[in-house]
């Protein structure tokens, strides 16, 4: 039980933190509105990707899927084209999957309590945190790396932060943070951490100076903000090479859908390409494809595999192979293509136009 000088000094720290929000957050899109679709959709791209990156996506999302009904009614293949080049497409489907939840089974209009977005598909404890406590200001506290990171030194936690049981200790601090001093303001509490540790107290050379928690700070004060939060260490990343070929006849490319079975990105289209630790100028007879000329590089990575690819202008004589297709140059822009097929495109763009 927290005792009543804790809770006082908490409510100090949270006003404090509430006014730095107030004057030095960032303007975006998402934080000027409570309606809990935008937000949900925010919160689902924000995962991995970041802002920068997030906001066009999230502008062309919305202009095409403005409502959960949209959203609920797509076809897949828009919709994934939509968020092509966003990368872990199984967010996007998740989504869909949760729109149509939301439609049948509660006339269109979102849960307002955690537990009921919790039961959603693809939401986790985390986005129904944020959208409850944002959208509809429930006590919930959010964890996510930037929380992670606050917390972690705000405590000096000296745990792993992987482990469950770390999380749940920070977890806890941040409700209680929170209850003391933003008990019907827990949504801005919750966003003004997050802003914290995405502009303050950054991963490296974090500004304590300019932090309104720096005198409650443990890790700060006793000079170990460097060293936390406590993370486990990285396995280390697979070199390998890879080789897409650009088979162009006339206006149309040579691709192919991948399979539904397939473990990574179902239903996206991709150029052919081969994969190994070193690749000979025959990589592509098997498809019956002849190599050709070499266009330029380009770099990839998938959890911890670390690709260094390579793009040639190639033929193929004869018919296409089992499982390919010509698709015309006009449909690329509509259909949902690999980030690999994207970065070969355009190279092989590139390279024409040079």
């Amino acid at each position: 039980m927290t005792c009543p000088a804790d809770k006082a000094r908490d409510k100090k720290l949270v006003g404090a933190l509430l006014r730095w929000y107030r004057r030095h957050h960032r303007d975006l899109p998402w934080r000027r509105t409570k309606d809990p679709y935008p937000i949900w959709v925010s919160e689902v791209m924000l995962q991995q990707t970041r802002v920068t990156t997030a906001l066009p996506y999230y502008e062309r999302f919305l202009k095409e899927f403005p409502d959960v009904h949209e959203l609920a009614g797509a076809p897949e293949a828009k919709l994934l084209a939509v968020w092509s080049g966003l990368g872990y497409y199984r967010r996007a489907r998740q989504m869909q999957q949760a729109a149509k939840l939301i439609v049948i089974e509660h006339g269109g209009v979102f849960p307002d309590s955690y537990d009921g977005l919790l039961a959603l598909p693809g939401i986790g404890p985390y986005t129904a945190a944020a959208i409850a406590s944002i959208s509809f200001n429930r006590a919930h506290a959010v964890v996510d790396g930037n929380v992670i990171r606050v917390m972690s030194r705000f405590i000096n936690e000296s745990g792993e932060v992987s482990r469950t049981e770390t999380k749940e200790r920070l977890r806890r601090r941040m409700q209680t943070l929170g209850e003391a001093g933003a008990s019907r303001r827990f949504g801005l509490f919750n966003q003004a951490v997050m802003e914290l540790g995405a502009t303050v107290c950054t991963l490296r050379n974090p500004g304590c100076m300019s932090c309104p928690l720096r005198d409650a700070c443990q890790a700060c004060r006793l000079g170990l903000q460097g060293l936390r939060p406590v993370k486990a260490i990285k396995e280390r990343s697979v070199k390998l090479e890879m080789a897409v070929a650009v088979v162009r006849r006339g206006s149309h490319y040579l691709m192919r859908e991948r399979p539904e079975d397939c473990d990574l990105m179902p239903g996206f289209w991709e150029l052919p390409e081969v994969t190994g630790a070193a690749l000979a100028d025959d990589c592509f007879d098997a498809l019956g494809i002849r190599r050709g000329e070499h266009l330029g590089n380009f770099r990839h990575g998938i959890t911890f595999r670390s690709y260094r690819g390579s793009v040639y202008r190639s033929k193929i004589e004869g018919r296409a192979p089992a499982c390919y297709r010509w698709v015309p140059e006009q449909r690329l822009e509509e259909m949902p293509l690999t980030t690999v097929a994207r970065k070969a495109l355009r190279i092989a763009l590139d390279a024409r136009n040079r």
